[in-house]
């Protein structure tokens, strides 16, 4: 199986893509996607340009794609995130591709045990699970590769290193 994390966002979406086979964790690519634009609509089509060749490019079996949170002090956050969530949901529909949704602090837990784990906790838990990246993500990469680590855990793949 073949899933692509997605960590949503206007200025950095970042993506990680990860197969099982044979009962082992391989990273087939991983990166972040920065759309450019001076208006709110610029920056989703953009965004929607960055992201349907990437789908084309790495045919996943599945996007996992972290769920909308939202903080009372910062609404406007959520908000804005919703709008990057709904480019990667259109673009994977119009590809075929089905998406399935995490809370942070689920793929928290699958991959770092814990769902209250620090970003650097869940950097090293992928580190652990993945083997050596070279260059090493930048935090939306990261993000992106245990939302496809967090779903491969939770249906059937085993928690040990590759």
């Amino acid at each position: 199986m073949r899933v692509l994390g997605v960590d949503p966002g206007l200025q950095a979406t970042g993506y990680g893509s990860v197969e099982q086979a044979q009962g082992r964790l391989q990273v087939l690519s991983w990166g972040t996607l920065r759309p450019r634009g001076e208006q709110l609509a610029d920056r989703l089509l953009a965004l929607a340009a960055l992201f349907a060749p990437l789908l084309a490019e790495l045919h996943p079996d599945l996007v996992a794609l972290e769920e909308l949170y939202s903080n009372y002090q910062h609404p406007r956050t959520a908000i804005l995130m919703g709008h990057a969530r709904g480019v990667i949901c259109a673009e994977a529909a119009r590809a075929g591709v089905p998406v399935t949704s995490y809370p942070a602090s689920e793929v928290k837990r699958a991959v770092a045990g814990h769902g209250r784990a620090t970003k650097e906790q869940v950097g090293q838990m992928v580190r652990a699970r993945l083997g050596p990246l070279a260059p090493f993500p930048d935090e939306h990469g990261c993000d992106a590769l245990a939302l496809a680590v967090c779903h491969l855990s939770r249906n059937g793949c085993p928690r040990g290193r590759p």
